[in-house]
């Protein structure tokens, strides 16, 4: 079964970025703005692995994490966080809020698959 994949960021490029380097694998790449969309876009998807920023506008990603993790039906959902050096004040409570792993902004796309296939099967489109 192909995964799915669910980007939260407020920003459209970044987005666009995920969905860009993931288009050559065979997965379904899903996307929203914000951390209050996203538990409408979970409900609607289900994702295996969702990608979610921090620093948002209406539910930042701190708050959306939290409530993915008090959830019982969503915690066990892997979370990267996509972190910048201006998050490091929040490193040490995004890991006891169970963050499965972050990634530091900017990032190339090797990098973001690294860290996807540290949680998901990747495998090209054929």
């Amino acid at each position: 079964m192909r995964p799915t994949i669910l980007t939260v960021d407020d920003s459209k490029a970044l987005r666009l970025f995920v969905q860009k380097a993931l288009g050559t694998f065979d997965c379904e790449v899903n996307e929203t703005s914000n951390g209050y969309n996203a538990f409408f876009a979970i409900e609607r998807v289900r994702p295996d692995l969702i990608l979610l920023d921090i620093a948002m506008p209406v539910m930042d990603g701190v708050e959306t994490l939290t409530r993915l993790k008090e959830a019982p039906e969503l915690r066990a959902i892997p979370v990267i966080m996509l972190t910048s050096p201006a998050d490091h004040a929040v490193m040490t409570r995004l890991t006891e809020l169970g963050a499965s792993g972050t990634l530091m902004k900017p990032f190339n796309e090797t990098a973001l698959i690294a860290k996807i296939r540290g949680f998901l099967e990747l495998k090209p489109t054929t």
